[in-house]
């Protein structure tokens, strides 16, 4: 049986750690949670290798490095109520857990939220509330949030989600640009987001989240 508490360990000092992830409830909450648990089961063995994992129908679990990041931007504390975007399998929504109030995780691929809510429920995570509906719409009911994380790529970040952000709230957003990947910071001040640009990293473009292309004659 392979030792996956020892790999989970590896993955926080060799991905997170030296990737400048030092904020304790990400590194507690990275040793914790099982992300074997969290990957189909042909993907067991690769569940803390240092790359996106291929979920299928192109989409991705990102790689923790990517994550880690992307949780240190957004500074969670313990009474942030935070909107997972695509939250796929449930990882991401399960380490937000430890670190939040509640996450309302937008999930809209049946199978992947089927196995989300199924390694939810098993690993006794109560604060996780999982919608399973179009990701580009996010979860106003539950709204507004202190802060927002996209688990993929986009091209734009829609104004559903802008509108679900609170006033000083935070969103960590991966937008492609061609084949390159810029990670944004984005903080909400009157209404606006004005984003800055963080890190490099890349994941395939989310639907829903597409540009819209302008065709010339």
């Amino acid at each position: 049986m392979p030792d996956f508490a020892a790999r989970r360990t590896m993955m926080v000092d060799t991905q997170v750690r030296p990737s400048d992830v030092t904020k304790l409830p990400i590194i507690e909450a990275m040793l914790t949670i099982p992300r074997e648990r969290f990957v189909p089961g042909s993907l067991t063995e690769a569940a803390y290798v240092g790359e996106n994992l291929q979920l299928g129908g192109g989409r991705v679990l990102l790689e923790p490095r990517t994550l880690a990041k992307m949780l240190d931007m957004l500074d969670i504390r313990l009474d942030d109520m935070v909107l997972d975007v695509a939250a796929a399998t449930g990882y991401s929504s399960a380490v937000i857990a430890r670190m939040a109030e509640a996450v309302v995780a937008v999930e809209p691929v049946a199978a992947l939220a089927d196995d989300a809510e199924s390694a939810l429920d098993a690993e006794s995570i109560s604060n996780v509330i999982l919608e399973r509906s179009a990701a580009n719409e996010g979860a106003a009911a539950h709204g507004p949030y202190d802060a927002i994380i996209v688990q993929g790529g986009v091209e734009v970040f829609p104004e559903a989600l802008a509108g679900q952000l609170k006033d000083g709230g935070r969103a960590a957003v991966m937008f492609l640009e061609g084949n390159l990947g810029v990670v944004r910071l984005g903080i909400k001040t009157k209404g606006t987001i004005h984003w800055r640009d963080m890190f490099n990293a890349n994941a395939p473009l989310l639907d829903g989240f597409a540009a819209t292309r302008e065709f010339a004659l």
